[in-house]
């Protein structure tokens, strides 16, 4: 004869995750959910991990290619600058600092970007970032010379002529400029940013929210897309509440945002195109889409109870395809246009971002887990 208190029993533990399902609802649904982590997945522990991941790399140039500081360098150099600031990490700091603080000899200038471009332009934002963390005016002097440089052509709508109108582009451009107006507060800088950021904006922003690659490669590549969504994060993150482009760039942000919402995995991640269901799921992407989510979310821009759990669902998919060496797994590789390298045939495109190659520990993957940490950080 069965026990009646099983039944009881039963009722109680019944009751009990209704109660903790309901009170589960309301924590998931408050920003909280980004402060409270398992084991393994808090922020200063991934950015520490990933930060001296980087650390221990050698600069391409150190490794013997015939190339000056690459722009996933640049990347990978200012989120690891930041989780040591944020974490009060100095030695850290220190160390990454000393990567850099070559390029300041005569010998090491050689090795600095030269080329009228957006991936050498970007180049600025680390030497700004160490000048904000250290008050070194020779940082300050080398940052300012990308960010003038970039703007001492425009076009007669006031933007510089490196803009190539490829989604790219809208974290390169913003992120030395954005560094010059922290570094500087001369608002020149940030209105640059603000102007280019919202004629991009207008020219490759698509009615479902998301962004073509570039006009002749109209496809949603992850990364691309990361790109544009971390450059809204940085611009809005400075853009005074009256500044009169302000309220285009939250709008362009917002809608994408929401358009990320229906593609995101189950397991959490984005997909190399990441509307296309047979798309491999990417990282680097994923890492973008979940710093600009994370920032949104802590700003305020963004409803917490909507966008807090996919962008806490993102962060633990990210952590858990970290190897054991702090390398993000299912990176793609550097991908121009398709346009730019099979044409213009529609199929042909589509079939050359499916079968961009997958890299383990790829810079490009490197750098956005940082900028999440540091956002989750702050």
């Amino acid at each position: 004869m069965k026990s009646p208190y099983r039944f009881v029993r039963r009722f109680f533990i019944f009751a009990a995750a209704i109660f903790l399902g309901g009170c589960a609802s309301s924590w998931l649904g408050s920003r909280h959910l980004l402060d409270r982590w398992p084991p393994g997945a808090a922020p200063a522990e991934v950015g520490r991990r990933v930060a001296e991941n980087f650390v221990a790399r050698k600069l391409a140039w150190e490794g013997g290619e015939a190339k000056p500081v690459d722009y996933p360098e640049v990347c990978a150099g200012y989120g690891a600058l930041t989780v040591a600031r944020l974490t009060g990490d100095q030695n850290l700091q220190a160390r990454i600092i000393r990567k850099f603080a070559y390029l300041l000899t005569p010998e090491g200038a050689a090795h600095l970007p030269q080329r009228a471009h957006v991936d050498d332009r970007v180049f600025g934002a680390v030497p700004l970032e160490i000048y904000l963390q250290t008050k070194d005016a020779r940082f300050l002097a080398l940052g300012i010379s990308y960010a003038d440089a970039q703007w001492q052509h425009t076009t007669p709508d006031g933007i510089t002529t490196e803009a190539r109108y490829w989604v790219d582009d809208m974290f390169m451009i913003p992120a030395v400029q954005l560094q010059a107006y922290r570094a500087t507060r001369d608002p020149k800088y940030l209105d640059r940013a603000a102007l280019t950021m919202a004629a991009y904006l207008d020219k490759l922003q698509q009615p479902n929210g998301l962004f073509f690659h570039a006009p002749d490669s109209p496809f949603h590549w992850g990364r691309g897309n990361g790109w544009y969504a971390a450059g809204m994060t940085e611009v809005l993150s400075e853009l005074p509440e009256n500044h009169p482009r302000r309220a285009r760039i939250m709008a362009g942000y917002r809608t994408m945002m929401a358009a990320l919402l229906k593609y995101q995995s189950e397991e959490g991640r984005w997909r190399q195109l990441i509307d296309r269901p047979e798309s491999w799921l990417e990282s680097s992407g994923s890492a973008m889409f979940a710093f600009a989510m994370v920032t949104g979310v802590k700003h305020g821009w963004l409803d917490a109870s909507i966008y807090g759990p996919p962008a806490r669902k993102a962060w633990l998919a990210l952590v858990a395809n970290l190897d054991a060496g702090a390398n993000i797994q299912d990176v793609c590789v550097g991908t121009g246009t398709a346009y730019s390298v099979v044409g213009p045939d529609p199929a042909k495109q589509v079939q050359y971002y499916l079968a961009r190659a997958r890299k383990t520990g790829d810079l490009h993957g490197q750098a956005p887990i940082l900028w999440t940490a540091g956002a989750l950080l702050k």
